[in-house]
């Protein structure tokens, strides 16, 4: 059965199969909302009473359509103030009940209330009036620093933010948290200023994390925008012990999943047969079917470290047969989940991507990629046509970042050769792949002209998958999706590209996916964009 839960202003649908019990709802809201399994819920009705364990079924039957509201309990603990860092609880979940009156004094807030009223203030006009609060802490903090007012007259004017006057954003503020609460300021004074930022600034909010703020700062990985700005300005006064390594866990692409529907699966000596008549059948047809019978075979396969290059070699046919990797990826994520690249790239976000690119820096390169995105004029022969520009222009938007094993950033448009590659008909196809390195997937457009493609290829491994795809869009959309069908990690140069294709359109591991907030800026942007 499908429930709709409030947690603050998200509404989320939750499944769960009939006779649930109470604690099974809760791991499931925390699990939907990305909270801690420490943290302890009430339920509210849409009166905002209290829902009990032995009631919440007979309530549920007698009110089907019910909302249920989620907060989290108000515990004894929450008045007192914390000792060390570590103890602060979520700032949007608790803030309002751990503040002191010392903290309110500082941002200018009215004390002197009872304790009857501190204790009221877990009630959603609390919640209000900290948001308020942290709004007030950040508008103040601007319009006393130099070049603050500048940044709120943008917003005003612009309804966003540029990247360089984020950047002074971040700047100011970590300033002003380091001077009114020293070098390292706590985890809940760093949420409060982040909290500031995105009621201050409301497209700058992002839609899919779980506060909205985590861009700027997230507490449960101390990361973002403001972390990262509190750590260059103390680097050259402390040195830290360095952290333990620790080991990620496997996301996106690497991530063994569960097919939700598949037709029947074959193993042993019948997947044998299958396998072997896939090498030898004419027919496209019962490729595209035997294709689907050893499907959870061929996960076996590419999950195994062991034997994962050995993919082309036992199912040979994704090299002459189009249309085996939409195949697969449609088994694996459903038809709806598949489809919505090409649904949503034109309608609404090609244009916004283009906006959005318009305030890049204007290098020759963006400026060819704006005027082919646009169709402003005829194409020359070698820029791209307008869907393939903008996705190039997304690589700008979200260009490289220096990674673990490579220290020296690369351009986005040394990148954008590590996602297509044109390749003029009539040269050597075999030398070009020969010529090559690594295992990532990238796209072989191969025509006589750049903005006129007659043939895509996904290129894996030395070897050429013939895409089914006619466009450029569509041959993305197939390139994105071969790193699931083969289990391939993304490209170092590509991860913010792929990971915002992957978590704002596929909407892909949204909750558990490490993305930049460079990736949830973007998304802020574009989706708060009216």
């Amino acid at each position: 059965m499908l429930l709709k839960v409030k947690y603050f202003s998200v509404k989320k649908y939750i499944k769960l199969h009939s006779g649930f019990t109470f604690l099974e709802l809760i791991t499931e809201v925390k699990s939907k909302f990305g909270l801690s399994n420490a943290a302890q819920l009430e339920i509210f009705d849409e009166t905002d009473t209290a829902v009990d364990e032995d009631i919440l079924l007979e309530l549920l039957e007698a009110h089907p359509d019910l909302c249920l509201t989620v907060r989290e309990r108000i515990s004894d603990e929450a008045h007192s103030t914390p000792s060390s860092p570590d103890t602060h609880s979520s700032l949007t979940d608790t803030m309002s009940l751990s503040s002191s009156d010392s903290d309110l004094r500082d941002e200018g807030i009215p004390t002197g209330r009872s304790r009857s009223s501190k204790e009221d203030m877990g009630s959603s006009t609390g919640k209000v009036s900290v948001s308020e609060a942290a709004k007030e802490m950040v508008e103040n903090a601007l319009l006393r620093k130099p070049g603050g007012e500048d940044i709120l007259e943008e917003y005003k004017s612009e309804n966003s933010l540029s990247h360089r006057t984020r950047r002074q954003l971040v700047n100011i503020l970590a300033s002003d948290m380091t001077e009114r609460h020293g070098r390292i300021p706590s985890r809940q004074q760093r949420e409060k200023y982040a909290l500031g930022i995105i009621t201050l600034f409301p497209s700058l909010k992002d839609p899919f994390s779980p506060k909205g703020y985590e861009h700027f700062y997230d507490g449960e990985k101390c990361s973002g925008y403001l972390a990262w700005s509190l750590k260059t300005m103390s680097r050259t006064t402390v040195k830290r012990p360095a952290k333990e390594a620790s080991v990620p866990q496997e996301q996106g692409p690497k991530r063994r999943r569960s097919a939700s529907t598949l037709p029947q699966q074959l193993d042993g000596d019948a997947c044998r047969e299958a396998i072997s008549f896939l090498v030898h059948t004419p027919d496209e047809a019962s490729v595209l079917q035997k294709m689907k019978m050893t499907f959870q075979h061929r996960q076996d396969l590419v999950h195994d470290p062991q034997r994962t290059a050995d993919v082309f070699k036992t199912f040979p046919r994704f090299l002459d047969v189009k249309g085996l990797i939409n195949q697969d990826f449609l088994l694996l994520f459903g038809a709806e989940t598949s489809s919505k690249l090409l649904e949503k790239w034109d309608t609404s976000l090609k244009p916004k991507v283009i906006k959005e690119a318009k305030h890049l820096t204007p290098s020759t390169v963006v400026c060819r990629l704006l005027k082919a995105a646009e169709k402003l004029a005829e194409n020359e022969e070698n820029d791209w046509d307008s869907d393939m520009a903008s996705l190039l222009l997304l690589l700008h938007l979200l260009p490289p970042t220096a990674g673990r094993k490579r220290r020296i950033k690369i351009s986005p448009s040394d990148a954008e050769h590590k996602m297509v590659h044109f390749h003029k008909s009539g040269c050597s196809i075999d030398e070009h792949l020969q010529g090559l390195e690594g295992k990532q997937p990238y796209i072989l457009a191969v025509g006589r002209v750049q903005n006129r493609i007659d043939t895509f290829y996904i290129a894996v491994d030395k070897q050429l998958i013939p895409c089914q795809a006619t466009c450029s869009l569509s041959a993305l959309d197939e390139l994105f999706k071969s790193h699931y069908v083969f289990n391939l990690s993304y490209d170092e140069s590509l991860v913010h590209l792929y990971t915002f294709v992957q978590t704002t359109i596929f909407n892909i591991d949204v909750t558990s996916t490490d993305e930049s907030p460079r990736v949830r800026e973007l998304r802020a942007k574009i989706l708060n964009e009216n």
